[in-house]
């Protein structure tokens, strides 16, 4: 008797003249050691605030911008604290332990 045929597997492989598919950038999370002067200015910032509160405006009222607040939160230093009802795009975050000690440059 015979036996059964064994379903034909396709595989794909890669060529060098093909670009390996890129992951969505929010994917990507890097580790860096040390905060850039711009994020430790802002970290330092919640330092002095209760609870830690992260500002949403520079002291000469621009907006931070928004990869320096995702950066952050990516790194541990800065986490979300609470949806922001009239401004659902702003992100209203706290410092974390190691966002302090990061502020400090401990």
């Amino acid at each position: 008797m015979a036996s059964p045929a064994k379903p034909e597997i396709q595989q794909t492989a890669h060529t060098e003249d093909e670009p390996l598919p890129t992951p969505e950038p929010a994917t990507i999370a890097r580790f860096i050691p040390n905060p850039s002067s711009v994020q430790r200015s802002w970290l330092a910032r919640g330092l002095r605030q209760p609870g830690g509160k992260l500002p949403l405006f520079d002291e000469g009222g621009q907006r931070i911008n928004p990869r320096t607040i995702q950066s952050c939160i990516e790194q541990g230093w800065a986490e979300p604290w609470y949806a922001n009802p009239l401004k659902p795009d702003w992100l209203v975050c706290k410092l974390t332990e190691q966002g302090r000690a990061a502020a400090l440059g401990q």
